[in-house]
C-alpha cells in the first residue's frame, strides 16, 4: 500500500530498480581474461592462488579491500528515489 502521492506498488518498484542497478554494478566489475603478475596500484606480487580464483585480477587483496571500501561508502544513498519517498 503506497501513502501520500505515489501509486501503489512505486515503493516496491524503487527497491526493484535499485536492487538490479546494484546486480548490474556488481556483474560490470567481475574480471575477465588474464589476471595481472603484479598489483596495479602497489607493484606488489600477486599471488598465483589469487589470479586462479579471481579471473582478471589486476590488484593485490589489500589494494583491492581498500578498493571495495571506497566503493562502499561512495554508493550508500539511494538517489533513485523522489524527494519525497527517499529510501535509507
Amino acid at each position: 500500500m503506497a501513502g501520500g502521492w505515489s501509486r501503489d506498488g512505486a515503493v516496491q518498484e524503487q527497491i526493484d530498480a535499485s536492487i538490479e542497478d546494484a546486480v548490474q554494478l556488481a556483474r560490470s566489475r567481475l574480471g575477465v581474461g588474464d589476471s595481472a603478475h603484479f598489483c596495479e596500484h602497489c607493484e606488489k606480487s600477486i599471488p598465483q592462488a589469487r589470479r586462479a580464483a579471481v579471473p582478471g585480477a589486476r590488484l593485490c587483496v589489500n589494494c583491492q579491500t581498500l578498493e571495495d571500501g571506497r566503493d562502499q561508502q561512495a554508493s550508500s544513498i539511494n538517489r533513485r528515489g523522489s524527494k519525497d519517498s527517499q529510501l535509507r
